[in-house]
């Protein structure tokens, strides 16, 4: 995309954050599910496809759930729309430890007095700040799409972290809560990618 509308994309990001209103919905969601996250200790199960999925190696204590029927599809269609975007494995990767932070992978609609803001979805995207409608950002190909648009913009994405990536996209209150999910991420790369 050029260089205006990056910055615009990135302008109302940073708006975003500096009005806290990432924390809301962050924090709440947490909240209800954080009896679900055990962490782990990183294997090196994804890791057969090389430097594709953990190019830079999983940082810190790494966490795991279960996942239901529901958000094994989610995953799916994560990995659908990134293959649809010409993306590699690699950005789904970071699509879907996004995913896991953000909304545990279940496409949320409003939460209602637990969140103070408009953010729904798997990438708890909000149409406030211009990802979409609540119907689109509900359609797990559109908010993955919007999302990987965001990725793309980023300069050097494919070289970072994994956690610095996503937050540069999501604008998070909680930057480094990405970097938890990168192990089961890679490890769902690697069992779905090529079904």
């Amino acid at each position: 995309m050029n260089t205006i509308l990056r910055k615009s994309i990135l302008g109302i990001a940073g708006l975003a954050f500096t009005g806290g209103v990432f924390a809301g919905p962050v924090a709440a969601h947490a909240a209800d599910t954080a009896h679900a996250v055990k962490p782990v200790t990183a294997t090196a199960t994804a890791t057969v496809q090389g430097d594709k999925l953990i190019p830079h190696g999983v940082q810190g204590d790494q966490s795991r759930i279960d996942l239901n029927d529901e958000q094994t599809k989610n995953v799916k269609a994560i990995i659908a729309a990134t293959k649809k975007a010409g993306m590699d494995e690699r950005a789904a990767v970071v699509s879907i430890a996004t995913a896991l932070q953000e909304s545990k992978l279940e496409n949320l609609g409003h939460l209602g007095d637990r969140n103070d803001h408009d953010s729904q979805g798997l990438f708890q995207q909000r149409p406030s700040s211009g990802w979409g409608t609540v119907e689109q950002i509900t359609d797990p190909e559109y908010s993955t799409t919007a999302f990987l648009k965001g990725l793309k913009q980023v300069d050097g994405w494919q070289d970072m972290p994994l956690t610095k990536a996503a937050q540069t996209v999501q604008v998070s209150a909680y930057p480094d809560h990405y970097a938890q999910w990168e192990q089961q991420a890679a490890d769902l790369v690697a069992q779905h990618w090529n079904k």
